[in-house]
């Protein structure tokens, strides 16, 4: 009885891995075809001729590299941002007592509630007032200030599980709060930390509603707002715009693959700190 069960869920697992990978072949197959095969003759098939060229055009005609420097410069930067804010700011309302700290936590934690399209007009016109239309601060200031609460309650729920005897040691042999934290706390630390980079990474690196709304400068669009320019009034370049999805997703395919283990704890980590 326990084989059959075995062989059943081996087959559901096989048949998941199927669906899930699929796309992704089907986009690498997607951006080696032109727009006759994609459509007409050879939509789910092989390419019947490899057109590496749409890679090269995509490059050189449409501006990915700007594109790509671009969404790496953003995602990179509201990930160190939010890493160095949200542990700072868990560990004082985690581990040290001043007044108001419930307060300002509970405060935090709304932030988790409020739906992006809510506040997008009062966004928007904030980030004009402050002048900061077609700047990176319109889209750093925003993903910053979205991606704290999580990351937030993250390392809140990791800290409140380390005992408080650790810093009581460290301090009574001398150390000082800020040597107690960067040499016993912060290595406790790296998981929340690793988990919190990739959320964030992947969070900002496939951003496209602000991202739309709040850039109108082509040499500051990230990538997934570059895409629209495939787009043509009469033809589109349909192999570019395929050889762009692929690009936009390897770094996050190669990204997966390398940390597959703190992807699992990051999805665990979000589960139980949601429920």
């Amino acid at each position: 009885m326990n084989k059959i069960v075995g062989i059943v869920l081996q087959c559901f697992l096989w048949i998941y891995f199927v669906v899930s990978v699929y796309p992704l072949i089907w986009m690498v197959f997607y951006s080696l075809k032109n727009n006759d095969e994609i459509f007409v003759t050879n939509p789910f098939g092989l390419p019947t001729h490899f057109r590496f060229e749409n890679y090269v055009n995509a490059w050189n005609k449409f501006n990915v590299p700007s594109y790509i420097a671009n969404s790496t410069f953003v995602a990179s930067v509201t990930t160190l941002a939010v890493v160095l804010i949200a542990v700072m700011f868990s560990y004082a309302i985690a581990r040290l007592r001043w007044k108001f700290r419930e307060a300002v936590r509970m405060y935090m934690i709304i932030g988790m509630f409020i739906p992006m399209q809510v506040i997008i007009i009062p966004l928007a016109i904030i980030v004009k007032d402050f002048h900061l239309t077609n700047t990176y601060g319109a889209l750093l200031i925003p993903y910053i200030a979205f991606g704290l609460p999580f990351a937030s309650m993250v390392f809140y729920g990791f800290l409140r599980g380390i005992p408080h005897e650790m810093e009581e040691s460290a301090c009574m042999d001398g150390a000082s709060i800020y040597r107690a934290f960067f040499r016993i706390i912060l290595p406790i630390l790296s998981p929340a930390v690793s988990t919190i980079i990739i959320l964030q990474f992947m969070g900002t690196w496939n951003e496209f509603f602000l991202a739309s709304i709040l850039i109108t400068n082509e040499k500051l669009m990230t990538l997934p707002i570059g895409l629209i320019y495939f787009q043509g009034q009469h033809a589109t370049d349909w192999g570019g715009m395929g050889a762009v999805m692929t690009i936009a997703s390897l770094p996050m395919v190669i990204l997966y693959l390398f940390f597959t283990d703190r992807v699992e704890r990051a999805l665990t980590v979000s589960s139980a700190v949601k429920a």
